[in-house]
């Protein structure tokens, strides 16, 4: 069974019920910000499905000099900070560089080590030392029995708060795959376990100078993963999903986000019950 990280009120492993961690790929405007985590609360609230809210303030590891990067630091922390207090939702949020540790756990309740950084050791350290809770994710590039001594790195400097996320194997030149073993695989290691399905659906690099992606598979993955056994699901999602400045081929239109909450409540709830 998968230990117990608590954000908040809300807690996660142990048998608890299935996490939502979602919300639009990167910090574009407030409005879209707020719209996007309301419709989120609202579904939420409705179904009873714990929620964290997620958006990064700088995605730095784009593949174009031209692709949008979001608002920087100051002022997606801003963002962030307004929307926290307002709409009372905890909030997570990626780190990409050890100095921006300390100023983003002021605002964030989870910090987020991206997957293409899930091996820099300083990063982990700066982000493990704040004592909030760690959502590592997987690298593209990781065998998933390696992620324990990923997290041993946190819990070398006392925060055994740390999640642990799958989000897909490079599988050739633009492509991705999902092990399900991997969930099974981390989740022996003692840390609660999160399904990255969009970021899992990505075609990296696929459309010229961005990423592209298969989201009609966002269900069927996401039965697969319940299935097999995790504690949260990752879900990037948007309202406008056709404009939005990164991930739009494999994000959720926000639209369609109730259907999936439907189908993973019950889905969840039945798991519980025979488990």
């Amino acid at each position: 069974m998968a230990g117990l990280v608590k954000v908040g009120e809300i807690k996660i492993g142990e048998k608890n019920p299935l996490v939502l961690i979602s919300g639009p790929c990167v910090l574009e405007s407030e409005r879209i910000a707020f719209q996007t985590a309301e419709k989120i609360i609202e579904l939420t609230k409705k179904h009873n499905i714990p929620y964290i809210f997620k958006s990064s303030y700088l995605k730095a590891n784009r593949l174009s000099i031209k692709s949008y990067m979001g608002p920087g630091l100051d002022e997606g922390l801003k963002i962030l900070k307004k929307l926290k207090e307002k709409l009372k939702v905890p909030i997570l949020t990626d780190v990409h560089n050890p100095i921006e540790a300390e100023p983003v756990s002021e605002v964030a309740d989870v910090l987020q080590i991206p997957a293409f950084l899930c091996r820099q050791t300083d990063l982990v350290l700066a982000c493990a030392k704040t004592k909030k809770p760690l959502n590592i994710k997987k690298g593209q590039f990781m065998a998933p029995e390696d992620m324990k001594k990923i997290a041993e790195k946190a819990e070398s400097v006392g925060n055994p708060q740390i999640l642990l996320t799958e989000r897909g194997t490079t599988f050739g030149y633009h492509n991705l795959v999902v092990d399900m073993r991997s969930l099974v695989i981390m989740r022996s290691s003692g840390h609660p376990v999160i399904f990255d399905v969009t970021h899992s659906l990505q075609l990296p690099g696929g459309e010229d100078e961005c990423s592209g992606g298969e989201p009609q598979f966002i269900l069927p993955l996401t039965r697969a993963a319940l299935a097999c056994g995790c504690d949260g699901l990752f879900v990037e999602t948007h309202p406008e999903v056709s404009s939005a400045l990164s991930d739009k081929e494999s994000m959720l239109p926000l639209e369609r986000l109730e259907e999936l909450l439907i189908q993973i409540k019950k889905l969840d709830e039945f798991l519980s019950s025979i488990s």
